[in-house]
């Protein structure tokens, strides 16, 4: 690991929480290039779910599903209202939207990445649009998501465009395990 992820370092971060009150009206976007597919992952082992969570996230510093051991992360991501979808480019993985539906009112896009490898080539907007069209599915009042400026630069600005609104800001910090 580098220098900046040194044991018990603590890292500042603006968490900025947005919200959406419904279905969005954008058009579809266009399919990007290559061989292109979303999946619902059925039942997704932890072991997978570690892998696409670990790798999209370490650039980002995720870290809150590294703190849990395999059966809490099981009750989480295997619970019949919380969904994983899977981005592929080209037969492998490409990102992750993972939503979180067990409040029948309100949706949460719990995590949303893509693979260090298919950024930059225009499946991000793609991928939150199918995503969100995925949440809006339920019979939800809103959808959550918040962002921090320890995600990708262009994370709040995809997220606005379309159609999140920011409604809190707050000042944060995270522990490194």
């Amino acid at each position: 690991m580098s220098s900046s992820r040194e044991s018990g370092r603590r890292i500042p971060m603006v968490v900025t929480f947005l919200e959406m009150k419904a279905k969005p009206a954008a058009l579809p976007p266009p399919q990007p290039r290559g061989k292109v597919a979303i999946l619902k992952a059925e039942h997704p082992p932890v072991h997978y779910y570690r892998y696409l969570y670990d790798t999209i996230g370490d650039a980002y510093f995720w870290v809150d599903r590294r703190k849990l051991n395999d059966k809490q992360l099981a009750e989480i991501i295997q619970h019949p209202e919380v969904d994983l979808f899977v981005l592929y480019l080209d037969g492998v993985p490409a990102g992750m939207a993972e939503l979180d539906m067990r409040d029948a009112a309100v949706g949460q896009l719990a995590y949303f990445g893509l693979m260090p490898e298919a950024v930059g080539k225009r499946l991000g907007y793609f991928f939150l649009y199918h995503a969100v069209m995925n949440a809006w599915v339920k019979p939800i009042g809103k959808l959550l998501v918040n962002t921090c400026t320890l995600d990708h630069p262009r994370a709040l600005p995809l997220y606005q465009r379309l159609g999140f609104v920011a409604y809190s800001r707050e000042d944060r910090y995270i522990e490194l395990p």
